[in-house]
């Protein structure tokens, strides 16, 4: 494609994104929307393609590692800085729209932020939403990274930051990377152990979603938070008598 095709090429797609955003765009031309900001005078198609190619969506380019990008013919340092940019940005924006909210009253709320930000982690990792008694979002944390075992998730440092957060509600999230949400033994376990702890603390566990493949799993939904809730009052009712 000579220069003034490209360019040619490159102004249509900017017009079809001023005109009705993305909706009608392939996702190698998005990609390739992203690579012309790193270098506006090359034709930046085939790379976009590849890209695709490699990674199967625009949701696989963005949460590819920069080592696996760099590997593909024509994407430099420059455009491999734009793409993980912008998907920072968007795990941003997602995150605001919580902090910024007056209160979380459904897993639907924050499920948009917790897909966007946990979905393409290669590694678990144990999210936790510190909220007020209003359940206003204080803040985020990343708190466990690994393989999440009931030895590997502490009750105890989830509530020395819930402490510094001067929070009253919790809601707990983690991934699964390969994609099915549903929840082991273990993960009903470690989310009885928390919703115990936050008992003793009066602290009241909201709830504990799982992260999927574009899906999730809320143990507020399925009932879960309320029974093991009922199940800490029992305990405590038998100890009394």
């Amino acid at each position: 494609m000579g220069t003034e095709d490209q360019e040619g090429h490159r102004e249509r797609l900017r017009q079809k994104f001023l005109k009705s955003g993305l909706k009608g765009f392939h996702d190698y031309e998005i990609v390739e929307l992203l690579l012309t900001l790193g270098t506006p005078r090359r034709d930046c198609k085939q790379p976009a393609k590849k890209a695709i190619e490699k990674f199967k969506s625009l949701r696989g380019v963005l949460a590819a590692p920069p080592e696996e990008l760099q590997e593909i013919k024509g994407i430099r340092p420059t455009h491999i800085f734009i793409i993980k940019f912008m998907q920072e940005l968007g795990e941003q924006f997602l995150k605001e729209q919580i902090l910024d909210k007056e209160f979380v009253h459904s897993s639907q709320e924050v499920s948009s932020y917790l897909r966007h930000s946990m979905r393409d982690l290669k590694k678990e990792t144990f999210k936790v939403m510190f909220l007020t008694a209003q359940n206003q979002v204080i803040a985020v944390e990343n708190l466990f990274e690994g393989t999440l075992t009931v030895s590997a998730v502490y009750p105890r440092e989830i509530i020395k930051s819930a402490i510094k957060h001067n929070a009253a509600a919790l809601i707990f999230a983690h991934n699964h990377p390969a994609g099915d949400p549903a929840p082991s033994d273990n993960d009903k376990q470690i989310t009885r152990d928390l919703v115990f702890a936050g008992n003793l603390m009066q602290m009241k566990v909201l709830d504990h979603i799982i992260i999927g493949d574009n899906r999730y799993f809320s143990f507020a939904d399925e009932g879960l938070i309320e029974k093991y809730d009922l199940d800490f009052l029992g305990i405590r009712r038998n100890k009394d008598v």
